[in-house]
């Protein structure tokens, strides 16, 4: 698919040896669509070639007209030009103090991240189920991020807001899967904290490799399937002008506007699909953590009430900028004067989220902040012998 493509009709015209008449034929091109329609022969050559009858005379010229009337409806069906992601793009004075934010945001989150996952494949002490599903959602929101910041720095560096139709499907694909997986993967990462605290003696019976990993392949199961649905629904639109998306990505509810099709079956499954991937893992985690904070004022000692509190205060902490941001998404009225706050809300739980987890996990975590120094120090040992 080409952006910015002319497209129409030319006519092109010669002459073959031996005296052949003149024969018009008509090439179709839009973007990526070319179609060669039947020659249009002269009359004269029809009746001097043919006995002249209704069926001869016109059977041809009907021909063409149908082959022109069926492309002519496919490429006016189909998409051909790119979407502009609008963005920040009404801040042309912020432009590089945006680009210089979202590039330390960036990589603060790429280090943050594959830090946490380094400390948990190499330091024994953290090679639980708890920092198991640490190590994988920080993997997560290294590809998370990954799908938006790039293309946004792009557009900031170059000025180039426009994406392919495809692009942008392939990007919505992407976020959506990774954020319906963000969902379950924190559910499940409260679930744990909730067996850790309320049944400790079990824990480690209940909580084994096994139903480790069958939770994160659920996880993820989860969500390819409910965003496959969703973007094979979606690819079957088309749409109209001005294929402008009020958005710094391509989100599905801006880029829904833009379609020209009947949208209601789209609207209605992705309403569905999106309850059962927010709603569900977000009441999971609001009831395990109303089970965990009954079951820590239950404890008679302070200290210990302190320790059983620190072990899911990080992941609390995380659970609420998520889901609040996300929630906050999609309740806020997509009004014009509301557009900037909902552009801010998006950035919290596609941006900023990414950056805080590492941090969070590692400034309020004591295990986290000791595999810290253990890693720096044999760091350190390792240079200071060679």
């Amino acid at each position: 698919m080409h952006c910015g493509k002319s497209m129409g009709f030319r006519q092109r015209a010669w002459r073959t040896s031996h005296s052949t008449p003149r024969i018009a034929q008509l090439t179709c091109t839009r973007g990526s669509i070319t179609a060669q329609l039947p020659p249009i022969v002269p009359k004269a050559t029809l009746e001097a070639s043919h006995p002249p009858s209704p069926w001869n005379m016109n059977t041809h010229y009907f021909i063409h007209f149908y082959f022109l009337q069926q492309i002519q409806i496919q490429t006016n069906q189909t998409a051909t030009g790119c979407f502009i992601l609008l963005g920040f793009g009404d801040l042309p004075e912020l432009q590089t103090l945006l680009l210089l934010t979202f590039l330390i945001i960036y990589i603060i989150t790429m280090a943050g991240n594959f830090l946490l996952i380094m400390l948990v494949v190499v330091d024994f002490r953290l090679q639980t189920s708890m920092y198991f599903f640490l190590g994988n959602l920080s993997c997560l929101e290294i590809c998370y991020t990954s799908t938006i910041l790039p293309r946004l720095l792009f557009s900031l560096w170059t000025g180039d807001r426009s994406i392919s139709v495809n692009g942008c499907l392939v990007q919505y694909y992407f976020f959506g899967v990774l954020a319906s997986t963000e969902c379950y993967l924190l559910a499940v990462m409260s679930y744990d904290r909730y067996l850790a605290i309320c049944t400790p003696l079990h824990y480690t019976s209940l909580m084994n490799s096994r139903l480790c990993f069958w939770l994160i392949i659920g996880s993820w199961m989860s969500g390819l399937l409910s965003n496959t649905i969703i973007v094979s629904l979606e690819m079957q639109l088309s749409f109209c002008g001005p294929y402008e998306i009020e958005h710094f990505f391509c989100d599905l509810a801006p880029v829904l506007k833009l379609s020209c099709s009947n949208i209601h079956m789209v609207e209605l499954v992705t309403f569905i699909l999106a309850s059962m991937d927010t709603l569900g893992p977000f009441l999971l985690t609001l009831i395990s953590y109303i089970l965990i904070i009954n079951n820590i004022f239950k404890i008679h000692s302070k200290v210990m009430r302190q320790k059983a509190f620190s072990t899911c205060s990080s992941h609390l902490i995380v659970v609420t900028l998520f889901f609040g941001s996300l929630i906050s998404v999609y309740i806020v009225p997509k009004t014009n004067t509301l557009k900037r706050l909902h552009q801010i809300f998006s950035l919290f739980y596609t941006v900023l989220t990414p950056m805080a987890n590492p941090l969070i996990y590692s400034l309020r975590n004591k295990e986290v902040k000791q595999a810290v120094y253990r890693c720096i120090s044999k760091v350190g040992s390792v240079a200071k012998f060679s």
